[in-house]
């Protein structure tokens, strides 16, 4: 008899390539991104450079916001006021890094509203159907027949100026439109055969909701979150531009561009255009990247690259 001799050591198991090159999801969407929308990488990264100067503006500041200093009144740019003064001698980059940090507060704050709203209104209408499908959408209906800048006008000349009352009214404006974008996500998603399978076994309605649609609908809701950021930034301005956005002394886009901006343009031009590149830029990016977002996360968008 022959005896077969085990071996006395097991041979080592190469690690599989997929698990050795693994990444992580945040590393490995953010590589995507910069290969397949470079220009969708480039306005992400404009609008992080701007929300980290907004989150760091009272330590980058130069100078005090208000510091006024009739001596310096109308200086053109050099290096001691990189972007110049305005006609009380005021810094113009101090005002502008304490702008962007309030137009990011409103923007962030506004678009994070619109989105819980719209969420809700959109997973009661779009999931309930019938009658509750019929009544969200008839008074959203009613809602989207103002003008945007018109209503905004309205409500704020009767709930007055102030960062409190800007969020909440352009949350309100922009979430009960952007519902019927997340309704018509959850119609595709009520169809799909998990739905019908958590349906069957009893599941409660929060629980199909909460863990069944809201999930698949995520990247429409993270997609509407970033155009609503640039939205509200714009509108913001467009409501300080008017004399009805948060109140002086507090420097803002918009104000700077309606105050000093308008009244000595011809003067200092870079009163008008510092502001308004900011915003310009600012904007911009957010659309950019928020487009990016959009056609990597739709999957009905993979396959135009």
């Amino acid at each position: 008899m022959t005896d077969t001799a085990l071996p006395k050591t097991m041979p080592e198991t190469a690690p599989s390539p997929l698990v050795a090159g693994a990444r992580h999801p945040i590393v490995a969407f953010i590589q995507r991104l910069i290969r397949e929308k470079p220009l969708g990488a480039f306005g992400g990264g404009l609008f992080l450079i701007f929300l980290v100067c907004g989150l760091l503006a009272n330590i980058i500041a130069p100078y005090a916001a208000n510091e006024t200093n009739m001596a310096l009144r109308l200086e053109a740019p050099s290096l001691s006021h990189w972007l110049g003064t305005d006609h009380l001698g005021r810094d113009l980059l101090s005002r502008v890094l304490i702008g962007a940090q309030l137009s990011m507060m409103v923007g962030f704050l506004a678009a994070g509203l619109a989105t819980v709203v719209s969420i809700v209104l959109g997973l009661l209408s779009g999931y309930l159907g019938g009658r509750t499908d019929m009544l969200i959408q008839r008074f959203v209906d009613a809602w989207m027949i103002f003008p945007d800048l018109l209503l905004l006008i309205v409500v704020v000349s009767i709930v007055g100026s102030g960062m409190p009352q800007i969020v909440l009214v352009l949350g309100l404006l922009y979430g009960i439109g952007g519902s019927r974008i997340v309704r018509g996500a959850v119609i595709s998603v009520r169809e799909n055969m998990y739905t019908h399978a958590a349906q069957s076994m009893g599941a409660r309605t929060l629980y199909i909701l909460w863990y069944h649609i809201l999930p698949n609908v995520m990247p429409v809701v993270i997609v509407l979150f970033t155009t609503r950021v640039g939205a509200a930034i714009l509108a913001e301005a467009g409501l300080s531009f008017l004399g009805l956005g948060v109140p002086p002394p507090a420097p803002t886009w918009g104000g700077m561009l309606s105050g000093d901006g308008r009244t000595y343009m011809y003067m200092a031009p870079w009163l008008a255009i510092a502001p308004g590149v900011c915003l310009t830029i600012v904007v911009y990016s957010i659309n950019v990247f928020g487009d990016a977002l959009r056609d990597l996360l739709d999957p009905r968008m993979r396959g135009s690259r």
